[in-house]
């Protein structure tokens, strides 16, 4: 089958990497993978499979281009003046039909797609009013209202967003999370299914065995996450500090928290031993020589940088966030949780070391493999 993949940018960033992974899965799979992404910036991350036909649709550029999207384009900046993050619902309407466009011309050289899979909530608003019976929609994370009961602009959202389209969520606690936000916003889709994130297990083992120059000498935890407020490097700050073992933290990341979290630490008296190794294009490395890898995030869609971890053979705890952690973290697994409390992640993270970690069971990644995660996109997902 043709499949495209559509994603707003190819920054460094989980939900970017998924899309590369899952665009690479099709390849190997055998199917014509097709990978789109809007935004001009050069792409920091690119698909380990040749096969795979990469697109660059500058959306901005084409606004200006068409003549009208220039005045769209405008009154939309204007209107997002008095009405905040009002933007897309203009921007968006345009960009669908200039999408639609490119689709067509794509479709000229390539043959019709199978299936289009937009992936980010970022992605869906830029080209919103894109209408396809082939179209999914992939919902990568917790969706709540502002408050129970939705305004009229909230709910206006939800209606060009996800009304009467086909949506898929990363993990069940998403899914069920989301049922709830659709009827508070009177939105009706298509269809909700969960199909997970692919992990692709011998990319990252391979890509685990690249030099690391930077290597700690020591054994050290590890965290991997942008430093924004949704993953909690406080809790992982304020549970470092109280916990038993000598072994340094690496935080592998950037983000805007990043001074904010250095000023944490030495207010905690453990700066001496937290390393702020800012963003890396490869963090798996940093995970195969880790000790332990630590999860903190307050909601995580799925967690998929635990699943990374356990490819690459290092043992994770985490704390039970809301989302999709419950759908990796089961089974034997479950033990590895605990309560989001600075002293649960202490004591959770002190007893595993302790007890020199666990051995990895490779069953733990076999529902996540990419051929498990291609096939349920291409049949589970209804075409109409």
């Amino acid at each position: 089958m043709k499949v495209l993949i559509v994603v707003r940018t190819l920054k460094i960033g989980g939900m970017e990497r998924v899309a590369v992974n899952l665009a690479d899965a099709f390849a190997e799979q055998g199917h014509e993978s097709h990978l789109m992404y809007f935004k001009p910036r050069p792409p920091q991350l690119a698909p380990s499979n040749e096969q795979v036909n990469v697109h660059h649709f500058s959306l901005s550029r084409a606004m200006w281009a068409s003549g009208v999207g220039g005045g769209v384009e405008i009154a939309a900046r204007l209107f997002n003046s008095v009405l905040r993050k009002s933007y897309f619902l203009l921007s968006g309407w345009w960009g669908g039909k200039l999408f639609r466009r490119e689709i067509r011309r794509l479709e000229r050289q390539y043959g019709a797609f199978d299936r289009i899979i937009f992936r980010g909530i970022g992605t869906f608003e830029t080209v919103w009013s894109f209408q396809d019976p082939r179209a999914c929609y992939v919902l990568e994370n917790i969706i709540k209202p502002s408050s129970g009961h939705a305004g009229w602009l909230e709910r206006l959202k939800a209606r060009c967003l996800f009304h009467h389209k086909h949506l898929v969520t990363v993990s069940h606690g998403v899914e069920k999370q989301i049922v709830t936000t659709m009827q508070t916003l009177a939105v009706e889709p298509l269809s909700l299914k969960t199909i997970t994130n692919p992990c692709p297990l011998a990319d990252i083992r391979n890509a685990m065995r690249d030099d690391f120059p930077e290597r700690p000498i020591s054994p050290y935890l590890l965290n991997v996450a942008r430093l924004v407020p949704q993953k909690n490097h406080d809790l992982l700050l304020r549970a470092y500090a109280k916990m038993q073992t000598p072994l340094p933290l690496v935080i592998v990341g950037e983000g805007p928290l990043r001074k904010e979290l250095e000023a944490l630490a030495i207010e905690l008296g453990i700066a001496e031993n937290v390393t702020f190794a800012g963003r890396r294009l490869n963090p798996y490395p940093w995970m195969h020589h880790a000790r332990l890898f630590i999860l903190s995030s307050a909601h995580e869609g799925l967690g998929i940088v635990l699943l990374e971890a356990l490819a690459c053979q290092t043992p994770v705890v985490s704390v039970d966030c809301p989302g999709g952690v419950r759908d990796i973290m089961s089974g034997e697994l479950e033990a590895y949780l605990c309560d989001m409390t600075p002293e649960a992640l202490a004591a959770r993270v002190d007893a595993v070391l302790e007890a020199d970690g666990y051995a990895i069971d490779e069953r733990w990644l076999e529902r996540f493999s990419p051929a498990h995660i291609t096939s349920a996109f291409l049949q589970e997902v209804p075409a109409s």
